[in-house]
């Protein structure tokens, strides 16, 4: 089986070491950078299956950075590192497109953990809505959903999704139709349950919408259905009475 490869994006020396010795012994395949522009020398030769970015970088921060990778289309997971872990931080962290985020200092075992909790949901997202066989992208409103390229597209138009949008958009369309709990959906995202405090799937929700709709604070597609969940519209059609949306 092909070993897992991780970018660490930090300028600490010391906590490079010891995540180079730790995430080896876990039997990943770990590079170390120490910059923005050092990433993007690295990124042009090789891929990577996630990357661990530091928050305060010298130059480019990581918030800018993550901004950078993704307008560049560049969906590899990221979990965010910062010293600062207040709400707001990791709101801005998620927000620019990052799939998780952890406050220095933290356990090396829980960081390993939300590596696998990332890396699990690429089974997910390749695992389409609709039988493997069928090739047919899955429609929604003017959009279709492309499970072979993990890609949003509205007419010709490529819509670029992260990891998590991805894997929240995928769950979503494979119960279209139906609500489903916020408890369900982080389960079923990446086996973790849902904390009430967590604000992390609602902003998922209004990326994925900002993506979606025309107006946003008016949805179409991905509803709200008071006291149940969120619940995908294929055809952009309003909720059963029983069923009122907000």
């Amino acid at each position: 089986m092909q070993q897992t490869k991780i970018l660490i994006v930090d300028d600490d020396e010391l906590l490079q070491s010891l995540l180079t010795h730790y995430l080896s012994e876990q039997e990943f395949i770990v590079e170390v950078v120490n910059n923005g522009q050092e990433m993007s020398t690295v990124l042009e030769r090789s891929s990577f299956d996630l990357i661990l970015l530091d928050w305060m970088l010298p130059g480019e921060d990581g918030l800018a950075i993550c901004r950078r990778l993704r307008a560049d289309q560049n969906n590899v997971p990221i979990i965010m590192l910062t010293a600062n872990g207040s709400e707001a931080e990791r709101i801005s962290g998620l927000e620019c497109g990052a799939d998780d985020y952890l406050p220095k200092p933290f356990n090396p075992r829980e960081l390993t953990a939300r590596i696998r909790a990332v890396l699990r949901r690429r089974p997910r997202i390749v695992a389409p809505a609709i039988p493997v066989t069928n090739k047919l992208p899955l429609r929604i409103g003017p959009y279709h959903l492309d499970y072979a390229q993990r890609q949003l597209y509205r007419k010709d138009e490529q819509i670029n999704l992260t990891c998590g949008e991805f894997a929240l958009l995928n769950v979503l369309a494979q119960h279209a139709g139906t609500p489903v709990s916020r408890a369900a959906l982080g389960y079923l995202i990446d086996g973790r349950a849902y904390v009430p405090s967590n604000r992390s799937l609602d902003i998922q929700v209004s990326r994925l919408r900002r993506l979606l709709e025309d107006d946003p604070s008016h949805p179409c597609y991905l509803q709200t259905v008071r006291g149940l969940g969120y619940m995908l519209s294929l055809t952009g059609a309003a909720a059963k009475p029983d069923m009122e949306t907000q």
